[in-house]
């Protein structure tokens, strides 16, 4: 059965000011993920995420700036506008073929249907999970790791 999550329409989106423009074309996973890491990122609140294949992804306008911590081994990679200070994606080195998209940069951001929800050991109290969706400790990939031990 294919897997309802994931997309092969095309994804337009941009930063608030409009100076930076993408598109994507393919399949890709929608996720909720609340690390704090992410919460710093979206303000306080866990990150709409679309993970994506980088095969599939082009800027259609403008350059965004990036940000990467210095005092981290294999930081995450950070891409925003440096006019209006959107956050549209993400590289991670766990996924060098791919891109994270921020849900709220997406033209059409009510296709968001989150697959599953990690590191909700940092949820908040104020955070809400999706319902019908797995909710995982840590990653997704950990979980599994963890059940083939047993």
């Amino acid at each position: 059965m294919p897997n309802k999550h994931l997309t092969t329409k095309q994804i337009k989106g941009r930063c608030y000011c409009g100076d930076i423009a993408y598109e994507f074309e393919g399949e890709g996973t929608f996720m909720q993920c609340h690390c704090r890491e992410c919460q710093y990122i979206s303000g306080g609140h866990p990150n709409a995420a679309f993970i994506a294949k980088r095969s599939g992804f082009k800027w259609l306008k403008g350059t965004p700036q990036t940000f990467a911590r210095t005092d981290l081994e294999t930081p995450r990679t950070r891409l925003f506008c440096s006019r209006c200070g959107t956050s549209l994606a993400t590289l991670s080195p766990r996924f060098p073929d791919a891109i994270i998209l921020k849900v709220g940069t997406f033209d059409d951001p009510t296709v968001f249907h989150p697959e599953f929800a990690q590191f909700t050991v940092d949820k908040q109290p104020f955070h809400t999970l999706p319902q019908g969706a797995p909710a995982y400790v840590r990653t997704k990939a950990e979980a599994a790791q963890a059940a083939n031990k047993m």
